[in-house]
């Protein structure tokens, strides 16, 4: 049975931060198999190089082979309200196949489009995305995500990102939010930090 996955952005016919999305999947494969099983890359890059736009390049995988590659046109999922929803037990540290967890919590989310996760009282990710915050001179990603991102690692690492913890009772200091994924860059899908319904 597979039980991680993998989503990578393709645009115009390559593969966006490849190095993170291998060295995510190896990681994964150490720390469950312990093995590091390399993934067909010259097979990505064959059906990345065969795409004209934005595309959603998809795999599942386990300690040794991957499994139901797809690619498919990506589409920004429409975003507008935001309602924060606390668990203070939750887990996603690997990219995996099962959301029940993450699906559980996006049904609390009641008229908002979608929920931001706060762990006691910690601000980590929305059901599907990183998340960065504006204070009106730089981006701020929270320091302790679910997931860590391959966009959010390489907007570290690109130093357009600063890292810090942020609590549930600093957001209404922020202007506004940014969700970032393998999918959205930084600025593709911002929000007012009104856009939260119950802010604190």
């Amino acid at each position: 049975m597979c039980q991680f996955i993998e989503t990578m952005c393709v645009e115009q016919g390559r593969i966006i931060n490849l190095g993170y999305h291998l060295a995510r999947v190896m990681r994964t494969r150490k720390h469950f198999w312990n093995m590091q099983t390399p993934i067909p890359v010259n097979k990505l890059l064959a059906i990345a190089a065969t795409q004209t736009e934005k595309t959603k390049l998809r795999f599942e995988y386990d300690g040794d082979n991957i499994y139901n590659l797809s690619c498919t046109l990506y589409n920004i999922r429409k975003v507008e309200t935001l309602r924060l929803v606390a668990d203070d037990d939750i887990e996603y540290t690997y990219k995996s196949t099962d959301r029940n967890v993450l699906n559980l919590l996006k049904a609390q989310a009641g008229r908002a489009d979608e929920i931001i996760i706060v762990k006691r009282n910690h601000i980590t990710d929305t059901s599907y995305t990183n998340i960065a915050f504006f204070d009106g001179t730089q981006w701020i990603t929270p320091s302790t995500p679910l997931l860590n991102g391959t966009r959010r690692a390489q907007l570290l690492d690109a130093g357009r990102l600063m890292e810090q913890e942020v609590c549930a009772t600093d957001l209404s200091s922020f202007q506004s939010i940014s969700l970032i994924n393998a999918m959205m860059d930084l600025n593709e899908l911002v929000l007012p930090i009104s856009s939260i319904e119950n802010l604190p």
